[in-house]
C-alpha cells in the first residue's frame, strides 16, 4: 500500500523530526510539532496524532486534542456517514488507556446520543458507570437522563434507568414522577407520589411544598380513578382534608369527583353532603355547593337526553310484535332473561326519574341559606346573631323554630357568647306568647332567669321582659310580684355559700340593678300606693344606685302629694350624694322649687342654699345659679344684695363669660340705681383683666354712656385708652367711631391727637410703618410714586400693604399745585409747613372752625346749650320715690333756691336770663 506523497515530512518538518528521533517519548516535542502544523490538512495531522499516540498511548492531552478534531470533522455530516464509524473506533481505542477520564467518556456518550444508536449508547453509559468511580457518576447520569428522556427511547428502558438513578440519588424522585406523568404511567406515579408524601424526611429540590404535592396526588387520583388501583383514595384525600385546612373545599370536591368517575353517584352525593356539613368557611362551602349543584344539573340533563333517545327507540319498536305470546307461564318463570326484564320494569327500578332528580335539585337550592348559616355557626357556635338569623329562616314553621331555639340555648355559653344571649331566651318566650301559650312562655322565662349570664344587665333584661309580658296580659299583681322577687336581696347564707364556691353568679348582684328598680318604681307609681312607692325609692337610695333623675322624680312625687318638706329633704340628700356635673339639675330644680314655694317667707334659708350651691359649682357652670340668686334678691330681697351677687358673679365666671356677665350687671344696675351708678362697674370691668377685645367693647360702651351724659372729655379719654387694643388695619370700625366722635364733639387739637394716636398704634402693630419713612423721606432718590412702589416691592412689602400705601401716597385732588408739591408724605402737620418761603396749610384733614374772638369781652356772651337730663340717670328706686306730689317738690325747690346756695345748672340759667 503506497503512502501519498503529501503525507511525507517536508523540509520544514525536518527539525521537528530530528528532535523526535532523538527523543521519541517527549510530549513536549510532539506537542510543538502539532502546534507548528496547526494549519496543515487533517489527513497529515491525523498521521502526526497516530504517530504521537503510538509513542505516548497514555497521553490525555494528545487524545483529547485528537478526539476534538475528529468531532469537529463530523459536526456537519449526516449520522450515517462512514466517518462516524471511524470516530467511534477512535473513541474505543482511546478508552483502552483513558477509561478513567470522565471527559473522554462524556465526549463519546454525547456523540453516540447524537447518532441515535440506542443500544450501543445505553451499553456505553453502563460501561462508563462501571469504569468511573462513584464520585464522578453524577457527571455521567446527567447525560444518561437526557438520553433516556429523548423520543424513541422505549418507556421500559427509560423507567429502568430512572429506577437505577434513584438508587444512586433518591432526592431526584421528582424527575421520575415527572417522567411517569409524561409517560401516562398513572399507577406507578400515584404510588411513588404517595410514598413521597408519607416520607417525613423528604425535601423537594424543586421547591414544591407538601401542600402542592397533596393537591397533585388528589388531582391524579380523581382524574384517573379507573386506571389507578391498590390505593385507598378515600383515606388519602380525607387525610389531606384534616392536614390542609385551607383547601378543604377543593379536596372534598376531588373526593366526590373520584366517586363520580367510578360511577358511584349516590356515594358522591353522600360526599357532597358530608363536605357541606363539615366545612367551616364560606369559601369552601361555596366551592362544594357550586360543584354539587352543577353535578345535579348535569345528571338531570343527562337523564333527559337518555329519555328522549329511549322514546325514539320505543316508537320504532312498536311496529314489531313478538310471536311468542303463547308460551306457558311455567316457561316464563323458568326464563331468567324475562325475569330480569320484569325486574327492570318494576316501579322501584324505574329509569324515568326526572321528577325525582328535579325535586332533589330544587331541595338543594332551597337548603342553601340554612346550610350557609350552619357554616357560620360552625365557625362560632356562640354567635347569637347567627342563631337569630337561623330562626328567621324557619319563619312559618313553629316546630323548626322551637327546635332551633332549644338547640341554641343549649349550645351557647353565655361567657363565650358574641352578642346578647338573653335575647334568645326572650325571643323563645315571645314565640310561645305569640301563639297564645302563656304557660310555656312563663316556663321559658323561669329557666332564663336561672342562667348565669355574663353581665347583670342581661339578667335584668330578662326579668323586665317577663314583667312586661305579664303587663301585656293584664296580670298586674303578677308583674309586681316578679319585681319583688327580682329585687329581693340574697340571704346571708346564700352569700356565704357563693363566697365559699368562689364563682359568684350574676343573680347575687341582681338586687342592685338600676334597670329593675326603675321598672319597679314605675309599676309602684302606677299600681301601688304612695307608701309602697316611697319604700321603693328609699330602698334605691339605701343601695346607692340612684341617679339624679331618680332624685328629681322622687321629689316631684312627694310634691304632687303635698309633702313639700319631705321633697326638699330628698333634694338635700341628692346634692350630698352627687358631685358636679351630675348634681347640676338637682340644684337648679331644688332652688327653683324652693323659691317658688316659699318666696320671701324663708329668704335667709334660700340665701344659704344659693351660697352653698355657688360654692360647690365649678366656674364654667356657676353663671345660671348666680343669675337665679340675683333674681331672688331683686324679687324678694335688697337691691344692694342683688348688686353684690352680680359683683361676685363677675369674679366667679370664667374669662370667656365675664363680658356677658358685666353686661347683665350693668343693665340691672342702670335699671335699679340709675345710669351714673354704672360708671364704677364699667371701671371695674375695664380693670378686671378682661381679654383685650372685651376691654375694647366695654370701653366703647362706657364712652357711649359718657357721651350721652354730656361728659365729652371722659368719653375721649376712654377712646384713647381703648385705642391700644384696636389695630387700624384690622379694626377700622373703632377708628371710624372715634373719627365721628371728634367730628361731632372735638376741635382741631383733639382731632390731631386722635390722628397721632392712630399712627402710633399702627406703628406698634406693624413694623412696616417704621420702614416707610426711611424710603419716603429720601426725595432725592425717589421723585415719583412708581419709584416708591418699586423700592417697597424690593423691601418685601406685601401687595395689600402696598395698595394701602399707594392710596396714602397719592396726592389729593386740588387745583393748587403748590400744596401737592409741598405736602410731606406720611406726615400730618400740626400747623403749617413752609415751602419755598410761603406758608401753606399742609394738613388736608384739618377741621375748618369759625373764627373766634380771643378777647375777654366776649366771655359773657357764651351761650351754653342746655340738654335735659335723661330719665335713665335716675334709677327705678328714685323714680318711685319721686312719684309723689309734684306741687310739694316744686315748693321745696323754690325754698331751696331762695335760701341755699345755687347749683351750677341754676347759675347758668340765671346768667342766660340776665344776658337776654
Amino acid at each position: 500500500m503506497s503512502i501519498p506523497r503529501e503525507l511525507y515530512p517536508t523540509e520544514d518538518d525536518l527539525p521537528y523530526e530530528e528532535e523526535i528521533l532523538r527523543n521519541p517519548f517527549s510530549l513536549k516535542q510532539w506537542w510543538r510539532y502539532l502546534v507548528a502544523r496547526a494549519d496543515a490538512p487533517f489527513t497529515k495531522r491525523r498521521v502526526l496524532y497516530e504517530r504521537a499516540l503510538q509513542a505516548l498511548p497514555g497521553s490525555y492531552k494528545i487524545w483529547h486534542a485528537y478526539l476534538r478534531e475528529r468531532l469537529e470533522l463530523v459536526r456537519n455530516l449526516p449520522i450515517n456517514h462512514s466517518l462516524y464509524q471511524a470516530l467511534n473506533n477512535t473513541f474505543e481505542r482511546a478508552l483502552v488507556t483513558m477509561h478513567k477520564m470522565p471527559r473522554i467518556w462524556i465526549m463519546y456518550l454525547v456523540s453516540l446520543t447524537q447518532q441515535k444508536l440506542v443500544t450501543r449508547t445505553r451499553r456505553t453509559f453502563d460501561r462508563a458507570l462501571c469504569a468511573l468511580p462513584v464520585t464522578q457518576h453524577d457527571r455521567i447520569w446527567e447525560h444518561y437522563l437526557v438520553f433516556v428522556s429523548q423520543r424513541g427511547i422505549p418507556i421500559e428502558t427509560s423507567l429502568r434507568v430512572y429506577r437505577r438513578y434513584l438508587k444512586y440519588d433518591p432526592s431526584h424522585i421528582e424527575d421520575l414522577l415527572e417522567f411517569l406523568l409524561n409517560s401516562e404511567l398513572w399507577q406507578e406515579a400515584a404510588e411513588r407520589l404517595a410514598g413521597v408524601l408519607n416520607d417525613d424526611r423528604f425535601y423537594s429540590i424543586k421547591g414544591k411544598t407538601k401542600h402542592r404535592l397533596w393537591l397533585e396526588l388528589c388531582d391524579l387520583l380523581t382524574q384517573h380513578a379507573t386506571e389507578i388501583s391498590g390505593l385507598n383514595v378515600d383515606a388519602i384525600i380525607r387525610g389531606g382534608i384534616k392536614k390542609f385546612t385551607d383547601e378543604v373545599g377543593r379536596l372534598w370536591t376531588s373526593l366526590a369527583d373520584y366517586y363520580i368517575r367510578r360511577k358511584l353517584v349516590e356515594k358522591a352525593r353522600d360526599i357532597f353532603e358530608e363536605g357541606m356539613t363539615t366545612v367551616v368557611t364560606v369559601r369552601d362551602f361555596s366551592v362544594i355547593f357550586d360543584a354539587y349543584s352543577q353535578f345535579e344539573e348535569s345528571m338531570l340533563a343527562l337523564k333527559m337526553e337518555e329519555m328522549s333517545d329511549s322514546e325514539v327507540e320505543d316508537e320504532g319498536s312498536n311496529g314489531e310484535v313478538g310471536a311468542e305470546e303463547d308460551v306457558d307461564e311455567e316457561d316464563d318463570r323458568l326464563n331468567v332473561a324475562k325475569l330480569e326484564k320484569k325486574l327492570k320494569e318494576f316501579w322501584l327500578n324505574d329509569d324515568k326519574d326526572i321528577d325525582l332528580r328535579l325535586a332533589r335539585l330544587e331541595h338543594l337550592m332551597d337548603r342553601r341559606p340554612e346550610l350557609a348559616n350552619s357554616v357560620l355557626l360552625r365557625q362560632n357556635p356562640h354567635n347569637v346573631e347567627q342563631w337569630h338569623r337561623r330562626v328567621k329562616l324557619f319563619e312559618g314553621n313553629p316546630t323548626k323554630q322551637i327546635l332551633t331555639f332549644t338547640e341554641a340555648v343549649r349550645t351557647i355559653d353565655p361567657m363565650k357568647a358574641v352578642g346578647k344571649p338573653h335575647t334568645l331566651w326572650v325571643a323563645f318566650a315571645k314565640l310561645y306568647e305569640n301563639h297564645k301559650d302563656i304557660a310555656n312562655a312563663r316556663v321559658i322565662f323561669d329557666k332564663a332567669v336561672q342562667v348565669n349570664y355574663k353581665t347583670v344587665d342581661h339578667l335584668a333584661s330578662v326579668w323586665c321582659e317577663w314583667a312586661e309580658m305579664e303587663l301585656r296580659h293584664k296580670n298586674f299583681k303578677g308583674a309586681l310580684e316578679l319585681m319583688r322577687r327580682a329585687t329581693a336581696e340574697p340571704t346571708v347564707e346564700v352569700k356565704r355559700r357563693v363566697a365559699a364556691d368562689g364563682n359568684e353568679p350574676v343573680q347575687i348582684k341582681l338586687h342592685k340593678s338600676l334597670r329593675l328598680w326603675l321598672l319597679f318604681v314605675d309599676l309602684e307609681e302606677s299600681l301601688g300606693s304612695l307608701e309602697s312607692t316611697r319604700v321603693v325609692y328609699e330602698r334605691i337610695l339605701d343601695l346607692r344606685i340612684a341617679t339624679p333623675q331618680i332624685i328629681i322624680n322622687y321629689a316631684v312625687l312627694l310634691e304632687d302629694h303635698k309633702y313639700f318638706e319631705d321633697a326638699f329633704k330628698v333634694y338635700e340628700r341628692g346634692v350630698k350624694i352627687f358631685k358636679y356635673p351630675h348634681v347640676k339639675d338637682i340644684w337648679v330644680t331644688y332652688l327653683s322649687k324652693f323659691v317658688k314655694r316659699y318666696g320671701k317667707s324663708k329668704l335667709e334659708r334660700a340665701r344659704e342654699l344659693f351660697e352653698h350651691a355657688v360654692e360647690q359649682t365649678p366656674a364654667d357652670a356657676v353663671k345660671p345659679l348666680y343669675l337665679q340668686y340675683a333674681k331672688l334678691e331683686e324679687d324678694y330681697g335688697l337691691a344692694k344684695r342683688a348688686m353684690r351677687v352680680y359683683d361676685q358673679a363677675t369674679k366667679a365666671v370664667p374669662a370667656n363669660e365675664k363680658l356677658s356677665m358685666y353686661e347683665i350687671y350693668i343693665a340691672r344696675a342702670a335699671e335699679i340705681f340709675g345710669v351714673p351708678r354704672t360708671r364704677e362697674i364699667y371701671e371695674q370691668a375695664i380693670e378686671s383683666g378682661l381679654p383685650d377685645k372685651d376691654v375694647k367693647v366695654m370701653c366703647l360702651k362706657y364712652a357711649e354712656l359718657e357721651k350721652s351724659l354730656g361728659e365729652i372729655d371722659r368719653a375721649r379719654a376712654l377712646y384713647k385708652h381703648s385705642s391700644q387694643f384696636a389695630d387700624p388695619r384690622s379694626d377700622p370700625d373703632f377708628w371710624n367711631k372715634w373719627h365721628e366722635f371728634e367730628v361731632q364733639h372735638g376741635n382741631e387739637d383733639t382731632f390731631r391727637e386722635m390722628l397721632r394716636v392712630k399712627r402710633s398704634v399702627s406703628a406698634s402693630y406693624s413694623q412696616t410703618h417704621f420702614i416707610l419713612p426711611e424710603y419716603l423721606m429720601q426725595k432725592d432718590q425717589m421723585q415719583t410714586l412708581e419709584e416708591a412702589k418699586d423700592v417697597l416691592k424690593k423691601a418685601g412689602v406685601a401687595d395689600d400693604e402696598m395698595a394701602a400705601l399707594e392710596r396714602q401716597l397719592a396726592p389729593p385732588e386740588n387745583d393748587t399745585k403748590s400744596k401737592e408739591q409741598s405736602r410731606v408724605v406720611g406726615f400730618v402737620s400740626a400747623g403749617v409747613v413752609e415751602s419755598n418761603g410761603q406758608k401753606v396749610t399742609a394738613n388736608n384733614e384739618d377741621i375748618e372752625l369759625p373764627e373766634e374772638s380771643d378777647s375777654e369781652e366776649d366771655d359773657d356772651k357764651v351761650e351754653i346749650a342746655l340738654k335735659e337730663v335723661p330719665d335713665a340717670v335716675f334709677g327705678g328706686l328714685i323714680r318711685k320715690r319721686d312719684e309723689g306730689d309734684e306741687a310739694e317738690d316744686n315748693s321745696t325747690a323754690k325754698n331751696k333756691d331762695s335760701d341755699g346756695p345755687l347749683g351750677a345748672l341754676e347759675r347758668i340759667k340765671r346768667r342766660k336770663q340776665q344776658a337776654s
